[in-house]
């Protein structure tokens, strides 16, 4: 490289950094899931579990899955360990960031799993309410839960809305 080439790469990086360019969205979504991986593989570590780490942005959040190994103490009774450690997770995120995470967490396909199992549950909903006219409450489930099933009743033209008071907060499917 020449000395005027080496001028104009330093010029170019001094402009950049003096610019102070923000990283784009996508960017600073990779990192939450560096973070996050990073926190997660000391847990387990700790815990002396084996389990990979997959990272991925989706839509407008990071998700990381620990796959590789059934971890059920991980997930929990009805998942409520893996919603305690997506919230950690959220936190060691926050606490390197400064930022507020929306960061998803899922531990050997649960929440994939139970995913396809609220979407099959509440198209049968909206198959009820179409045909009774009558509006549907389902049972109490959680934010994750709530905001699937309220997804499948928008796409197939129905409205939706929760009502309760957490843990028991449920959804109601409304007639069109």
């Amino acid at each position: 490289m020449s000395e005027n080439q080496t001028e104009e790469v330093v010029e170019t990086n001094a402009e950049e950094a003096s610019q102070g360019s923000r990283p784009s969205r996508r960017e600073r979504l990779e990192q939450e899931g560096d973070i996050a991986a990073d926190y997660l593989e000391e847990l387990l570590e700790i815990a002396d579990l084996d389990g990979d780490l997959d990272m991925d942005v989706e839509g407008d959040r990071a998700t990381v899955s620990i796959v590789g190994a059934d971890l059920p103490a991980l997930v929990g009774n009805k998942g409520e360990v893996l919603e305690a450690l997506q919230e950690l997770t959220r936190l060691a995120v926050y606490s390197k960031t400064g930022e507020r995470s929306r960061l998803m967490l899922d531990i050997s396909g649960h929440r994939a799993q139970r995913r396809a199992a609220l979407e099959e549950e509440a198209s049968k909903v909206v198959e009820e309410v179409k045909e009774t006219g009558e509006r549907v409450s389902m049972k109490p489930m959680s934010a994750f839960e709530r905001k699937v099933v309220h997804d499948v009743i928008a796409a197939a033209g129905l409205g939706s809305e929760s009502e309760g008071a957490e843990p028991n907060r449920f959804v109601v499917v409304l007639p069109s």
